[in-house]
């Protein structure tokens, strides 16, 4: 599917500022099972502005991440400064086009909850080469929650009656695709892991929320055009009926679809 050059255009900031951290045991993670120790590349694909990969910084020599968004890079660009990391780079490309061009191997791959607007088989085979033995692709989604919280449902509500119920990006609509990441993976070269890391709870107030919905695809801000005020308006009255605290909590389970490169040592998790 090809959504176009528009999908995140001016999410960038919102994207930096309220979109939830992943936690730290998503790096203790990667740590462990491929043995990381300051060696080494990583690529991170799909970067947005940069903030996962950057907390990868003490655990390689060299950091790059792409996007497709320009926007985005230079967020990237600038938290990264900010932050005083200096090992990485920030490469405006698509994933498929940046790893048949890329001069050196990576021991590790993250893509986080990306790899569903790539070209997931071409993608893969295309790194096959380009990851070291013993090393491999951390694909990160969410799993599905057991219960979802009364005011993500309100959310979705509002969102529907503003947006449509057609779930936009770019050009044209989103399309999930039919088969899924564990099967692609298992009809790659690549084999096979699937983790869930413990749970961890995030807290949302009504601003971060908008936000949020600011920094996805289907949510940008242009499609309300001149509705914003009263868009935003909707949404707040709404939560605060729910809870007048202002503050939401949800929590969120990860699951990590794994690529692995056979052969090499890997650091492999018991």
């Amino acid at each position: 599917m090809e959504y176009g050059s528009t999908l995140f255009k001016g999410t960038a900031s919102y994207y930096s500022r309220c979109r939830p951290l992943y936690p730290a045991s998503l790096v203790r993670f990667a740590v462990k099972r491929f043995g990381l120790d300051g060696t080494g590349r990583m690529l991170d694909a799909g970067c947005g502005p940069g903030q996962l990969a950057c907390r990868f910084s003490d655990w390689f020599e060299t950091i790059t991440g792409i996007d497709t968004e320009e926007e985005m890079i230079d967020e990237a660009s600038r938290l990264s400064k900010e932050n005083r990391v200096d090992n990485a780079e920030w490469i405006h490309s698509d994933a498929e086009t940046f790893v048949k061009t890329a001069p050196s191997s990576f021991r590790l791959v993250i893509i986080a909850k990306a790899f569903h607007w790539m070209d997931r088989r071409a993608l893969l085979d295309s790194l096959y080469p380009k990851v070291s033995p013993g090393g491999g692709v951390i694909i990160i989604d969410e799993a599905p929650p057991k219960s979802r919280p009364l005011w993500k449902g309100t959310v979705n509500d509002v969102v529907e009656e503003w947006y449509g119920s057609n779930r936009r990006a770019g050009k044209t609509t989103y399309s999930h695709p039919e088969v899924s990441h564990e099967e692609v993976i298992e009809d790659s070269r690549f084999t096979l892991e699937v983790h869930e890391l413990p749970p961890f709870q995030v807290s949302w107030t009504v601003d971060v929320i908008i936000g949020y919905l600011y920094s996805t695809s289907y949510g940008r801000k242009a499609f309300l055009g001149e509705k914003v005020e009263a868009f935003e308006g909707h949404m707040r009255e709404a939560l605060m009926m729910i809870d007048p605290s202002g503050v939401f909590k949800e929590t969120i389970t990860l699951k990590l679809k794994l690529a692995i490169k056979k052969g090499g040592t890997g650091g492999r998790e018991d």
